[in-house]
């Protein structure tokens, strides 16, 4: 949506305007529309098991965790222009804190649907940007900052993982999980989708989606003779170093490649977290390949994020804070969609699937604690104070997505009759 801007609010004032132009400035509303607006945050609000103060006055609010509004007028013009975008960027700006984030944005989640009035809610589009045909990453430009990690991913990836560098949810026996079991729990996740694949000494895999290398490494490790797959570079060049150490470069093969580009047929092919990346219109193409790949009789063990599939409709169309924001943000599917596409378009059949969601809202959590114990490495990257309340808040965001079950992960077994051509 565009609006005109004026100056920020004296705590967005040292926001840098060029990284970061919708945070530094204040959209222009209607000085009716900001009425309403306030109007409707503070009703809202005030329903919710929330505790929420304006500029140190008293809560409002049912009890529960507090969200503390430092500057409220700031705060309700970007809610009124944006919406949910207005939320994420007031918190950006420093408008906003809660000392239990994840918390606040979990009870904001859970209450989504019954946060507006009917009538309003029907006009949601009046307010909240849509996403535009073709979009899958965000503005044009979104701040040199996002180009800087996008840049040096590695590095900050560094900040906040374990030493297994698995940027993806992680498998724990029981919560609440501890940071020095991550990288076991890494493994666990691993070796479970290795097991589902039938992996073993002398298997033929393909792995889509390389990573930083684990996968393949572990792989690797049980005899297996790999080729993994990336489209980065950076990922390929580090993978390439983990796995020269670990002593597997007979077994195990780093290519910078496109998943549609690769030939051959394999005993079992594995892919973490990539289905979310690939646009849905280009999912049944992707599903058609892994038949394609896939020798008869063989195995596809894929982990993903999902998402339940009623919220899928309003998902395609809404254009959220995450994905102005998040350079690798991408809409994950639905279970049954999945199902269905598998079904429709491939040889294919989905022999198993389970999710463990809370697993990654844990996972989560503990990245966010370790990139928060971690702030003077960020700004070592050169990341500024913005960036850093960007990432924190699209963890706590993302693990709020868990626990309120806007958002699941699973494990898919995807199996091959014997009899296929």
């Amino acid at each position: 949506m565009s609006v005109s801007v004026s100056p920020a609010s004296s705590r967005a004032a040292s926001v840098d305007p060029w990284n970061w132009p919708d945070v530094a400035r204040l959209p222009h509303t209607s000085r009716l529309r900001t009425v309403a607006a306030e109007r409707l945050v503070r009703h809202t609000l005030g329903r919710l098991p929330l505790r929420v103060r304006f500029g140190g006055g008293e809560p409002i609010g049912l009890g529960g965790p507090l969200m503390e509004v430092h500057d409220l007028q700031a705060f309700i013009r970007r809610i009124g222009a944006a919406g949910p975008i207005g939320l994420g960027e007031s918190y950006m700006a420093g408008e906003w804190e809660a000392r239990d984030l994840v918390r606040v944005l979990t009870v904001l989640a859970e209450h989504e649907a019954t946060l507006f009035p009917a009538p309003l809610r029907r006009r949601r589009g009046t307010w909240t940007p849509r996403r535009q045909a073709g979009h899958r990453r965000g503005p044009e430009r979104s701040g040199d900052n996002v180009r800087r990690h996008c840049a040096r991913s590695s590095e900050l990836s560094a900040l906040f993982l374990d030493e297994t560098l698995s940027y993806s949810s992680a498998l724990f026996r029981g919560f609440p999980a501890e940071r020095n079991l991550l990288p076991a729990a890494q493994h666990r996740k691993i070796d479970r989708l290795l097991d589902l694949a039938q992996v073993g000494s002398g298997t033929q895999l393909l792995e889509i989606g390389t990573g930083w290398g684990e996968l393949a490494i572990r792989a690797g490790q049980r005899g297996a003779r790999v080729l993994t797959v990336t489209l980065s570079r950076e990922q390929q060049a580090l993978a390439q170093r983990r796995v020269r150490e670990a002593g597997l470069e007979g077994r195990v093969t780093v290519l910078l490649r496109e998943y549609g580009k690769v030939l051959g047929r394999y005993d079992a092919i594995v892919s973490v977290e990539t289905i979310e990346t690939v646009a849905e219109e280009r999912r049944p193409e992707y599903f058609m390949m892994l038949d394609r790949l896939l020798v008869p009789g063989g195995r596809i063990a894929l982990q993903t994020i999902t998402m339940p599939h009623e919220r899928l409709p309003e998902a395609r169309t809404a254009f959220a804070w995450i994905q102005k924001y998040i350079p690798s943000a991408a809409l994950p599917p639905s279970a049954e969609a999945i199902e269905q596409l598998v079904h429709g378009c491939t040889g294919l059949r989905v022999a198993a699937c389970d999710g463990f969601g809370p697993h990654y809202a844990e996972t989560l959590r503990l990245w966010r604690q370790r990139f928060t114990q971690r702030a003077a490495g960020v700004t070592a990257l050169g990341l500024d104070e913005t960036f850093h309340r960007m990432w924190t808040f699209y963890l706590a965001r993302t693990e709020a997505g868990f626990r309120a079950g806007h958002l699941d992960v699973g494990q898919l077994l995807l199996t091959k009759d014997q009899m296929a051509a």
